[in-house]
């Protein structure tokens, strides 16, 4: 079986996409068998909100051994807590303590940094915060504020609890990649510009990622070189232009030409993700299309290095 180079990582959309969100902590051996038998040497692996979390954490050495037999990598552990932008200091002590177990367990896989999705607003939803991986126009849409929300305090509070969580982060040696999503803060070039400057760690980064990037109307090309210095990790599919999904490479409308000409001159030398599928996605053969990426990724290595 042909194996794919060490910087191109099998995201864990591909597990989600097969089996929901979240899928199954106590399934995450056999997640790891069915990436790795695509031909990937990476893969990444994800700790989703406190329960989630928690159950990997108890899975960490079955899943430790499970990567090792299997010679595989995890670059990035993905700790998903949109609760730590909450306006509540209780709720953001306790998931602080979470955030570490997450590096416990990032440190233990050998993962170069943690990953999360930007700050959530403090959004309040007519329930507690939906389970769901990407906010729509229709879930932000029925979301008020606190009625007593002050802004400046509530993002000095923000940016303190963000300059903590890289400070753990540093403590296990890990970078703390911020992920762009519709309706998240520091979720374009200018807003994690603003808020890598109110945070000051230099272990704050920005994952790059095509389709909600280009679904959000940035300039792919202009946000890669303005924020060069803080990408180490791209989370690449493609996209049509008119709301968020996550297709095939090819399927979309994104200018891989430019995006790779691009890429070259900001001297790029970190992973890959291929991030395809998820609920919202049409995919008709998810193996076929991670694969089919997978090799188109290899073919761009000679041309960007």
């Amino acid at each position: 079986m042909k194996k794919f180079s060490e910087n191109i990582v099998c995201a864990y959309l591909y597990s989600i996409t097969k089996y929901g969100y979240p899928p199954p902590a106590e399934n995450t051996l056999k997640y790891i068998d069915e990436m790795a038998s695509l031909g990937f040497q990476s893969i990444e692996l994800e700790g989703i909100r406190e329960e989630h979390l928690n159950k990997v954490y108890e899975l960490k050495d079955d899943i430790t051994q499970k990567l090792n037999k299997l010679e595989l990598s995890v670059p990035y552990f993905c700790v998903v807590l949109p609760k730590l932008s909450s306006p509540d200091s209780e709720v953001i002590k306790h998931q602080l303590k979470t955030f570490e177990k997450g590096c416990e367990i990032a440190k233990q896989f050998g993962a170069k940094g943690v990953l999360d999705n930007a700050p959530l607003p403090p959004y309040q939803f007519p329930e507690d915060v939906p389970v769901v991986r990407h906010y729509g126009e229709e879930e932000i849409g029925t979301a008020y504020f606190p009625d007593n929300l002050d802004w400046k305090n509530y993002w000095d509070r923000l940016t303190a609890t963000y300059s903590e969580c890289c400070d753990i982060a540093a403590n296990y040696d890990l970078t703390y990649q911020l992920h762009p999503a519709l309706g998240l803060l520091s979720s374009n070039a200018d807003a994690f510009l603003k808020f890598y400057d109110d945070v000051n760690r230099e272990n704050l980064r920005f994952t790059f990622d095509t389709a909600n990037q280009f679904a959000m109307k940035e300039n792919l090309s202009l946000s890669l070189i303005r924020l060069a210095e803080f990408i180490d990790y791209i989370h690449i599919s493609d996209n049509g232009g008119g709301r968020i999904e996550h297709l095939q490479l090819g399927k979309g409308k994104i200018r891989w030409d430019v995006f790779f000409d691009t890429l070259k001159k900001t001297k790029f030398n970190g992973y890959f993700g291929i991030d395809i599928g998820g609920d919202e996605s049409s995919v008709a053969d998810l193996d076929s299309a991670y694969i089919h990426a997978a090799e188109f990724l290899e073919k761009q290595f000679d041309n960007i290095k």
